[in-house]
């Protein structure tokens, strides 16, 4: 004849099953924070390149319209057209 389980026994069992839920369940939890994590990082990391490049483009014209203003004739050029400048003997017409 098989013995029924004594109170202390089944106490252990049932301790030791509460214990295993609850490691399985903080675990899980804690892959599952770290996992979201992750994924917020690489979502991050993409928005960052993006912005880097839209950065590195407008340095690159940055620089390109410092190297042409570095020119006398494109200066004097540039203010001709955008703020109407002109020589002593010029007359400005300007177009719509």
């Amino acid at each position: 004849m098989e013995k029924r389980k004594s109170k202390k026994e089944k106490r252990r069992i049932i301790m030791i099953s509460f214990l295993v839920v609850s490691l399985s369940a903080f675990l899980v939890k804690s892959v599952f924070s770290d996992w979201v994590q992750i994924l917020n990082n690489n979502r991050q990391i993409h928005l960052l390149n993006d912005q880097k490049k839209v950065l590195l483009d407008e340095e690159a014209s940055l620089k390109a319209e410092t190297t042409k203003l570095e020119n006398p004739e494109y200066v004097a050029r540039y203010a001709r057209e955008k703020y109407l400048y002109s020589a002593p003997d010029e007359i400005i017409i300007r177009a719509n």
